[in-house]
């Protein structure tokens, strides 16, 4: 019984993963379970390495195994170009891209005072810190397209108003969309959002 009590709290814990539900989690514990040699010492290891070793890079908010991040070192990456993000997923997904040279900076959320959360709660005091200080010469917000985001951008151009230039991701119809099956607000961004040909 104690070893099904032990797995019954591991699956607990693996349905709490975002992605993951109950069912989710009892299949991955059970496959885990019958290649524990293969698939779970290692994994176990790894994550233990990862949970003693991984934090928050003082300078951007980004991962780091030391203060600071790599992006952050790098001297090629001092371009004068700072990109806001919400999260570390949204810079990871940036670097994915691989279109982006710059530095980053991530709030760590959004505004949103149903939650309580203000900007000193973010980190947007330390952007305006770092705009100061490193000689940025563009911020570009790459917030998501939700209200919290929208409202965020707002702020955090007010805040960087006359100290740097100022932009914005563009919004609108992806590559390979059909206006059929696009929602009323991404119309709207795309119209306003027009360009020449």
């Amino acid at each position: 019984m104690k070893a099904n009590s032990e797995l019954e709290t591991l699956i607990d814990l693996m349905a709490k993963l975002p992605g993951l539900g109950p069912r989710s989690a009892r299949r991955a514990v059970l496959h885990l379970v019958r290649k524990r040699a293969q698939q779970m010492a290692p994994l176990a290891g790894a994550m233990a390495r990862v949970a003693e070793t991984t934090r928050e890079c003082l300078n951007c908010g980004n991962f780091a195994t030391g203060e600071r991040c790599a992006i952050c070192t790098s001297e090629k990456r001092a371009n004068g170009e700072l990109c806001v993000v919400e999260d570390v997923a949204d810079l990871w997904a940036m670097e994915r891209a691989g279109v982006f040279k710059g530095r980053y900076h991530v709030l760590g959320g959004t505004l949103s005072a149903l939650d309580a959360v203000g900007p000193e709660e973010l980190r947007i005091p330390a952007l305006v810190e770092r705009v100061a200080e490193e000689r940025i010469r563009e911020v570009i917000l790459a917030l998501n397209a939700t209200v919290e985001g929208q409202t965020t951008a707002h702020y955090v151009a007010d805040q960087l108003e006359g100290r740097v230039t100022v932009t914005s991701l563009a919004q609108g119809v992806p590559i390979g969309g059909e206006l059929d099956y696009l929602d009323d607000g991404t119309i709207g961004a795309a119209l306003r959002a027009r360009k020449s040909l």
